[in-house]
């Protein structure tokens, strides 16, 4: 426990920095973060392909430098060009690497990169985007914590007994309670401080803070999901106590394409 509150006291400021600087501080940040998740997901699933691998890094960087460009307008045209290196690298590697491998480094590429890049893009929004930023952590750490203290204390029916035994449906609901009514907070103290200016867009901050918190505890489920069947603890180490990248991000990774969707479609 001592180690994990270290590790927070560390990583918490360093989050908190880049969030509010954003621009190529975040940008550069998501990079590296998205680069070691990959790299997270693929030891993970023991990819042997090295080619295979270096393609999905390279793409994750030409991913993220459209989106920092503004050319999101051509991305269809990179995913078919992506999938289809992929499978040329298969065809000149075979049948020395599995065709899982290029599966699996689709699937890691829009689990990691794809997903984590809508932080960038709800923080880039000029209008909104400086606030709505915190809301997606608010929801995900909002509902985490909630539901582990409520669960700690009086959790007695398992929620997802065969992936995560120690999460109840207690907590689970706790979760959901918490996100929202920190949700909704957050909303009014925008719209007292003059950064919504309509008190109707406070109403979206009730979903995101329900519904986003059930996608944050689909994240984590998710992402216990994979290290059960893969037989493993943590995706990795990089924040002792904590885990890897994935292990600390699993609820973000859902909730943030959420909030960014919802900011576009009802607050915006």
């Amino acid at each position: 426990m001592r180690t994990r509150i270290i590790s927070s006291i560390i990583a918490l400021p360093l989050l908190m920095i880049v969030l509010l600087l954003g621009g190529a501080y975040l940008q550069v940040a998501l990079i590296i973060v998205s680069l070691i998740g990959m790299f997270e997901f693929f030891r993970a699933y023991k990819i042997d392909s090295l080619p295979m691998k270096i393609l999905g890094y390279i793409g994750n960087i030409i991913f993220y430098m459209m989106i920092i460009w503004d050319k999101t307008s051509y991305l269809q045209e990179f995913f078919g060009i992506f999938m289809l290196i992929l499978l040329i690298g298969y065809v000149f590697t075979y049948p020395k690497y599995d065709l899982k491998d290029i599966m699996l480094v689709l699937i890691g590429f829009f689990y990691v990169a794809y997903l984590l890049s809508y932080i960038l893009m709800v923080r880039e929004d000029p209008t909104y985007g400086p606030w709505l930023i915190w809301l997606i952590f608010i929801v995900a750490f909002g509902s985490d914590t909630c539901a582990y203290f409520i669960g700690v204390k009086f959790g007695k029916n398992k929620l997802a007994r065969h992936l995560s035994p120690k999460k109840s449906v207690e907590g689970s609901i706790a979760g959901i309670i918490g996100a929202t009514l920190l949700s909704v907070l957050y909303g009014v103290i925008l719209y007292q401080t003059g950064h919504i200016t309509d008190s109707a867009k406070i109403i979206p901050f009730f979903f995101i803070g329900g519904i986003g918190s059930v996608l944050s505890q689909i994240g984590d489920l998710a992402a216990s999901a994979m290290k059960r069947q893969n037989k493993i603890k943590d995706f990795g180490s990089i924040m002792p106590g904590h885990g890897g990248v994935l292990d600390r991000l699993d609820s973000i990774i859902f909730t943030a394409p959420f909030v960014y969707y919802i900011m576009k479609f009802f607050i915006l």
